[in-house]
């Protein structure tokens, strides 16, 4: 896989947090929670995420869990981002944490996250 990096979370916030980390400038799209096979197919379509290297970053909760299935079984080709389990939601996440997640997925962060 040799297209544009791309991340998928699950909201806004979560999305803002992120971008805030980044040194770089990465696509991040909301799911908004889980998906119908119809809103699947059109992201899938609409962001190319066959020919992309997807990255997923969901909350470690029900939802997330059910989300991040659902992608696995969308887009196979997807790499995983984990937060620790006990912060939850990547929202909630400190970001010291969320920078080493990321920079684990060679992702290029802020050095002032990097504590």
């Amino acid at each position: 896989m040799d297209g544009e990096r791309i991340v998928i979370v699950e909201g806004i916030t979560d999305k803002r947090k992120i971008k805030k980390i980044l040194a770089e400038d990465i696509e991040i799209i909301c799911t908004h929670g889980t998906l119908g096979i119809e809103r699947m197919e059109e992201l899938i379509l609409d962001y190319n995420l066959d020919e992309r290297r997807v990255y997923i970053l969901v909350d470690e909760d029900d939802s997330g869990y059910k989300l991040r299935k659902q992608l696995t079984a969308e887009l196979p080709h997807a790499v995983h981002i984990y937060i620790d389990k006990a912060f939850r939601e990547v929202a909630a996440t400190p970001e010291p944490e969320l920078a080493r997640a990321l920079l684990n997925r060679h992702f290029k962060v802020k050095s002032i996250y990097l504590i």
